[in-house]
């Protein structure tokens, strides 16, 4: 039987652990909760440095794993992060909607993943309240299975069966009691208590048994020098952390399953392993002085981009839009370098962080300012356009042809050499202003230029096109007909007040004809317009080019809700060729407004 304890193996270690880092650190004392701090915040520093795109994508492979209800610690920490920086965004645009609105109360935005995020975050819960269920369940099953241990632990001592070898009995209740996993706290104390209490009772009762007593003395000799000789080898792991983790792994088996030995052996086996455990500890301390150092270096590297910043805050010389714009881009990649270094010393931590936040509010106040102070410049040029309006709208159906031609075409260039006006009231103004001056200009050249021509005749130009437009077939010639028509139509003059429905008519039956082709309107190359109908089309073309990118941001965003967004999912291939017919006709509207504006 001393021969069975002697030939201990390595693996009853390697088993041991396991069942340590299955169990956590319920049992574990302060030493635990030490480490689980300094990890704790490793990982917050991680998270820190995350965008909200990778924080979410980190947050939805955790709970998409079959135990994330166990990770609830690592879920609530990424949680609490996207909730701050999703904030920390909502403000920012908030400042910038309000920098270039007068009416902050229309404010309204959502980030893109704010759905995403919400789901997660509800599909978590679900999953954490099926994992306390089970857990409940599991915890019954094993303070029963406990129990049942504890009971044969005493039969043991109190009432053994005859002729039964207790060194292999003892040997077989630990290792049930190693594996028998976890129970509810509520219960962890008294039974861990009662257990103790057994094994020792046990263990009084060895020493009435000579025998058997040494047996359990071997046993645990055995046990002490292999976990002796596994500390050694910790001296040499390169990881530290790792090092220090385990050695507390192999104090708590020390107490657990090296007590008790032979008095003779009790305090040398004691001193050796306590002699390594204080080597590693001291690799620990080394640690720590690297740690230091770096740490010193991450805080000057920090606190440089810290003044970087309040420079950018406050240049020396007064900063045009294009400094705010350029130092907008440099302040982003100063904070991207910021979150990118390490930990700073702990006592400094919170000082460099908040300094950091001011440094980038103050920045952020100074731009908002700014453009402020540009939007009441924008407000001004507002109100001078429109008087430019009300001068244009009292003078449109004036006929004193020699004074008032070139008085509104004086107006036309006063108009563009007065700057910017709030983007909102750009194309409102901008409308009523040219209505009024081609209201003028229109019927100049109808009682001016154009007495000699034939409205009539125009009409039954126009009415033959139109015919001829109503009669094109689909066919490869199709769009070279149109583009004929479409550009004679243009080059025809007016036509009878009352006959001008027609040209309503021909703009209907030419949709026709082109979604008939698969045609777009501007995919027609057209002759002859003026520079009044070009820059029509040029804002049609931008409106729509704005509602396709919309369009095509929408569809791309709702990809990102399935786990396995690829091509080769065959649920999204109508989303993916959809996507793709969108960016074909983007593509196609931004040649042809390129063109359109490289010939004006």
């Amino acid at each position: 039987m001393i021969k069975d304890s002697e030939n201990l193996e390595k693996k009853d270690l390697d088993v041991a652990h396991q069942n340590f880092d299955a169990s956590g650190a319920e049992a574990a004392g302060d030493d635990s909760i030490e480490v689980q701090e300094e990890h704790d915040e490793e990982e917050q520093e991680e998270n820190e440095k995350l965008s909200v795109e990778q924080l979410v994508d980190k947050m939805e492979k955790l709970v998409n794993q079959a135990n994330a209800g166990e990770l609830y610690k690592k879920i609530n920490a990424l949680r609490e992060h996207i909730e701050a920086k999703l904030k920390d965004i909502f403000q920012t645009k908030e400042e910038e909607y309000e920098a270039e609105n007068e009416d902050a109360s229309a404010f309204n935005y959502e980030h893109p993943l704010q759905s995403k995020f919400s789901f997660l975050v509800n599909h978590f819960k679900e999953k954490q309240d099926e994992f306390h269920k089970k857990q409940d369940e599991e915890h019954a099953e094993n303070l029963v299975k406990r129990q049942d241990i504890i009971e044969r632990l005493k039969g043991l001592y109190i009432n053994p069966e005859p002729g039964i070898d207790l060194f292999k009995a003892i040997r077989r209740i630990k290792e049930e009691w190693a594996n028998a996993g976890f129970v509810a706290k509520s219960e962890f104390k008294n039974l861990y208590n009662n257990y103790y209490y057994h094994l020792n009772g046990f263990y009084k009762m060895l020493d009435l048994n000579k025998e058997y007593r040494e047996q359990e003395y071997a046993y645990n000799l055995a046990k002490r020098q292999h976990i002796i000789a596994r500390a050694k080898e910790l001296l040499e792991e390169p990881k530290i952390q790792k090092a220090l983790n385990e050695l507390q792994f192999l104090h708590k088996l020390w107490k657990e399953e090296g007590e008790p030995v032979a008095e003779e052996f009790r305090d040398s086996t004691w001193d050796e392993f306590k002699e390594v455990s204080d080597k590693i500890h001291g690799r620990k301390a080394e640690l720590l002085v690297q740690v230091e150092a770096q740490q010193k270096e991450n805080l000057e590297k920090k606190n440089a981009i810290i003044e970087q910043i309040k420079k950018l805050t406050s240049p020396d010389k007064s900063p045009n839009h294009n400094y705010w714009q350029q130092s907008i881009k440099k302040v982003e990649t100063l904070r991207e370098d910021f979150l990118k270094l390490g930990s700073v010393p702990k006592k400094l931590s919170n000082q460099n962080w908040t300094e950091f936040k001011q440094v980038l509010r103050a920045f952020n106040s100074t731009k908002n300012n700014f453009y402020k102070s540009l939007k009441n410049i924008q407000i001004k040029n507002l109100e001078e356009k429109q008087k430019l309006i009300k001068i244009a709208q009292d003078n449109q159906n004036s006929e004193d042809w020699e004074t008032m031609v070139p008085f509104f075409k004086k107006l036309q260039n006063d108009w563009k050499a007065i700057g910017h006006v709030p983007r909102n009231q750009t194309n409102t103004i901008w409308d009523q202003f040219r209505e009024a001056c081609n209201h003028f200009f229109d019927n100049y050249r109808e009682k001016g230029d154009a007495a000699g021509d034939d409205w009539n005749d125009n009409y039954k130009n126009k009415k033959s096109l139109l015919d001829e437009l109503k009669a094109v077939e689909q066919g490869e010639d199709s769009v070279k007909i149109i583009e004929d028509i479409k550009n004679k139509w243009n080059t025809i003059g007016k036509v009878p007040k009352n006959k001008i429905g027609i040209n309503n008519e021909f703009n209907r039956t030419l949709k026709e004809k082109l979604r008939l082709n698969n045609l777009n309107e501007f995919d027609l190359k057209e002759e002859g317009l003026s520079e009044s109908q070009i820059t029509d089309r040029a804002r049609k073309l931008k409106n729509q080019i704005m509602d396709l990118e919309a369009e095509i941001v929408k569809l791309e965003n709702n990809l990102s809700f399935f786990n396995n967004p690829t091509r080769d999912n065959p649920l999204l291939k109508d989303s993916y060729d959809k996507i793709d017919d969108k960016k074909a006709q983007l593509e196609s509207l931004k040649s042809t407004l390129h063109q359109m504006i490289s010939k004006s």
